[in-house]
Formats: structure tokens, C-alpha cells, sequence
């Protein structure tokens, strides 16, 4: 059976005036499809409950992307184009090749490299935007569809992007891209709490926080309480580790532990007060939100940071709004 979406190895059948066609050799499907293991924990979110970024339609009861078998009427052989033949080829010649369909929708096999494979995560980038979806660059000779219901819903690709994408089969039988990421993502990272971590927002939700695909590769939650400013999709983040759950995915912090975050956000605001000539036009009993838009913190860090410099002796407080003392 040819496995659709992976490099494989098989035999030249016979030659053509247009290429050769292949068949399966012995042992013929790859390692990579014998033990998929980019596909990792159960598709759920944090409330154990399916998150709405996983498209309902491919994820089957537990959690696993439900996609297309090739069933009895798949073919016995497959064409290499010709272009693609090495020279001196001749039939019994095993040879790698990569499974995908051509624009009629034929298996075709091809010698070139992918950027993806199936169900694996990485950047793509957007050549062209239609009526469809978006079409991605991924090394072949026919660009990857990355569907319109495969993006955030309020942020759509442009041209020229490059996006964080999994490569999945979609009901018609056809390798896609797509943006919800999570199922694909794997838990067994080698972090610790306390290690700091880079990574790509994928995803915003307003009930759990932010998800993150930690080195590209690893599931990772920024929880809603950790949040101190809005993330979009396709951002880069810096963040501290502070749990590695039972199922291996990881919760991430983007502020260091309390005693050192002290002393930055204390730092913060009086650099804040020196560029804003010695004042800010509210106090700590301000709303909640003008705290966390204005300092990138939330009013219980604000309130510490400013006592701290109070008790310093570097600020004080009056009623409409925060001073900077003499220097």
C-alpha cells in the first residue's frame, strides 16, 4: 500500500515514455509511518474536553486525527515522472520517493524533499491567498492548501507569511495544512520547571490562556491567570516553565518567580515615571486593565512593585496618581 504523505521506499515496475511505475518493495512503507509518534497525548485540552481549534471532523473518539485509508481499489503502481527518474534507472531499481497527489488529484510520486511530511509541525510560507484558503510552499511542485476553516477565525494568512502548520489528509483524501496544530504536537520535552523556553503562539482561548508550541514541537499552556498582555497568533514568546504536567505538555509563565519579578517590575516603573517626567496619571487603585495596558502587569504586581519603591523612599502616592521623589 502506498503511504500517502511519506517518503517510501519502492521498486521500479517498468519503464515508460513518461516515467516509471513503481510498486511497493518489501518492507516498503517507511519507518516513519510504521511508528508515527509526531502525534502525541489525546487532542484535548486542558478541561480534558476537545478544544474548538480541533476541527471536530478529524478527530475521531479518542482524540487521534481520523483520516482517509487508501481501501481495495488503491493502485497497484504509482508514476515517477520521468523528470524525476535518475539516469541510468532500470526496472528491479529500488528508490525513495514521496507519496502525494498531483492537481487532478493522482498519486504521484516524486524524488524531491518536502518541508513537511504527514503530521509533521513546522513553518510554511504563503505564495498565494485565494478563494479557498491560502497555498503554502512545502518544496513540490504543487503548493499546500491551508484551508480557510484551518486558520484563526479573526486573523487570516497573507502572502509572503510564514506560518506554524501541521500536514494532515482531509476527507477527500488529500494532503492540507493546517494552523490547529495541537493534536500534532508532541509531550515528552526535555524541560523542567524552572527552564526557560522559546516558542510560537498557536492558538488564543479565552476560557484556559494561550497555547504554545514550545520549540516548535512540544505542547505547552500559557494559563489565563499567567497572561499579562495579548498574544497573537504566530508570536514568538520567551516564557519560564512551571509545571510539566502528568500527561508530559507543560505549563508556562511569562514572568520570572515572585522575588526576582519584584525587582523588574519595580525597575519598570520607575523607568515608566523618569520617561513620563516624574509622574503616571493613576494610582494603584486603578482599573485592573489600564494597569495591565499601561504596565504590562497585573494590579497585585503593580501594587507590590510601587510599595516596593515607596518603602525605598523613591515615590509616593497621592490622589491623582504616583510621583517620583527627589533623586
Amino acid at each position: 500500500m502506498f503511504d500517502l504523505g511519506r517518503k517510501q521506499r519502492l521498486v521500479i515496475e517498468k519503464l515508460a515514455e513518461h516515467g516509471a511505475y513503481l510498486k511497493e518493495a518489501a518492507g516498503g512503507i517507511s519507518d516513519n509511518a510504521a511508528s508515527d509518534n509526531s502525534i502525541s497525548g489525546n487532542g484535548t485540552s486542558d478541561s480534558g474536553v476537545l478544544d474548538n481549534s480541533v476541527s471536530e471532523n478529524r478527530v475521531s473518539g479518542d482524540g487521534a486525527p481520523e483520516e482517509p485509508r487508501q481501501g481495495q481499489d488503491a493502485p497497484e503502481h504509482i508514476l515517477l515522472p520521468k523528470s524525476q527518474l535518475p539516469e541510468g534507472a532500470a526496472p528491479g531499481d529500488e528508490l525513495e520517493v514521496f507519496i502525494y497527489r498531483d492537481s487532478e488529484d493522482r498519486l504521484i510520486a516524486t524524488r524531491r524533499e518536502p518541508k513537511l511530511q504527514l503530521h509533521e509541525v513546522g513553518f510554511l510560507t504563503v505564495v498565494q491567498a485565494g478563494r479557498v484558503g491560502a497555498f503554502l510552499d512545502w518544496g513540490l511542485d504543487k503548493d499546500l492548501l491551508l484551508p480557510f476553516h484551518e486558520q484563526p477565525r479573526n486573523q487570516r494568512v497573507k502572502e509572503g507569511q510564514s506560518c506554524l502548520v501541521a500536514v494532515y489528509i482531509d476527507k477527500s483524501g488529500r494532503l492540507c495544512a493546517t494552523m490547529n496544530v495541537y493534536p500534532y504536537l508532541r509531550s515528552d520535552s526535555p524541560y523542567r520547571a524552572g527552564d526557560r523556553v522559546t516558542g510560537t503562539v498557536y492558538e488564543t482561548s479565552r476560557n484556559f490562556g494561550t497555547f504554545v508550541a514550545v520549540d516548535d514541537r512540544y505542547s505547552a499552556l500559557i494559563p489565563k491567570q499567567e497572561l499579562v498582555r495579548e498574544l497573537r497568533v504566530g508570536e514568538t514568546v520567551s516564557a519560564r516553565v512551571t509545571l510539566v504536567r502528568p500527561d508530559g505538555k507543560l505549563n508556562l509563565a511569562l514572568r520570572e518567580k515572585a522575588v526576582l519579578q519584584l525587582e523588574a517590575d519595580s525597575e519598570l516603573v520607575l523607568r515608566r515615571l523618569r520617561e513620563r517626567g516624574g509622574s503616571l496619571p493613576f494610582t494603584d487603585k486603578a482599573d485592573p486593565e489600564r494597569i495591565r495596558e499601561e504596565m504590562q502587569m497585573s494590579k497585585n504586581q503593580f501594587k507590590r512593585a510601587v510599595g516596593h519603591l515607596m518603602k525605598a523612599g523613591l515615590c509616593r502616592i497621592r490622589e491623582d496618581g504616583i510621583y517620583l521623589t527627589q533623586e
